[in-house]
């Protein structure tokens, strides 16, 4: 089972941050997940939340005004592309696009670095994830929210595209029976949310590709 740290190792260093994914490579994880938002100057910066403490958007900042608002370097998708990580080709950089907003400014780095890095793209807004795949030959992922009603063929609300592989439950609505639908689809199957070490060691009994945990130090990576 894969092991990816979620916005990198952020028990001791701010979430989204070069800290927190050399943090996450000190633990011997075998890929990071981070957030793609763009600033009002255009810049593909790694932010999970839309708003800041004071109820401004994200969107409405420039990249210098959310560095100084946060009281620390917030990271540009380049520079996290830019990191050395062990085996590149297969150390997987999972890019969850936060916004369609962010979509071909991440496209035109995905071209820049696909040929070094490996990466997986994924987002909420599965129409995100299906212009990704059509423009770029890319891993792409679905994250989902929900236990969907299966019937036991691949559901009409995965696009055919062969670039989207997989698919990523919220722990708290995955069940075996679900992994082992999509796995009879031939889909690799990630989970989000999982939290307790009793939940790391079920995770790994349900047969899933990889779990994106905050605490990679609960299961041990392969």
């Amino acid at each position: 089972m894969l092991v990816l740290s979620h916005r990198g190792y952020h028990v001791e260093h701010p979430e989204n941050t070069l800290a927190a994914f050399r943090a996450a490579l000190e633990w011997g994880v075998d890929g990071i997940e981070t957030d793609i938002r763009l600033s009002a100057d255009g810049v593909p910066v790694l932010l999970h939340d839309h708003l800041t403490a004071d109820g401004r958007t994200i969107d409405a900042l420039t990249h210098a005004e959310m560095n100084q608002l946060r009281g620390h370097r917030i990271p540009t998708l380049t520079e996290a592309l830019e990191l050395a990580v062990p085996n590149p080709a297969r150390f997987i950089w999972n890019l969850e696009i936060k916004t369609p907003a962010a979509v071909e400014t991440t496209i035109d780095l995905i071209r820049r670095f696909g040929d070094r890095r490996r990466i997986l793209v994924t987002s909420f807004w599965h129409p995100v994830v299906a212009e990704v795949s059509r423009q770029v030959d890319v891993e792409c992922g679905l994250l989902i929210c929900a236990r969907p009603i299966w019937t036991g063929q691949r559901p009409d609300w995965i696009p055919s595209s062969p670039h989207i592989t997989t698919l990523v439950w919220n722990w708290e609505f995955t069940d075996s029976e679900l992994v082992a639908a999509s796995q009879a689809q031939g889909l690799q199957n990630f989970v989000y949310g999982v939290t307790t070490r009793a939940e790391h060691e079920a995770a790994r009994q349900m047969g899933l590709t990889g779990i994106i945990t905050d605490r990679p130090e609960f299961a041990s990576p392969t």
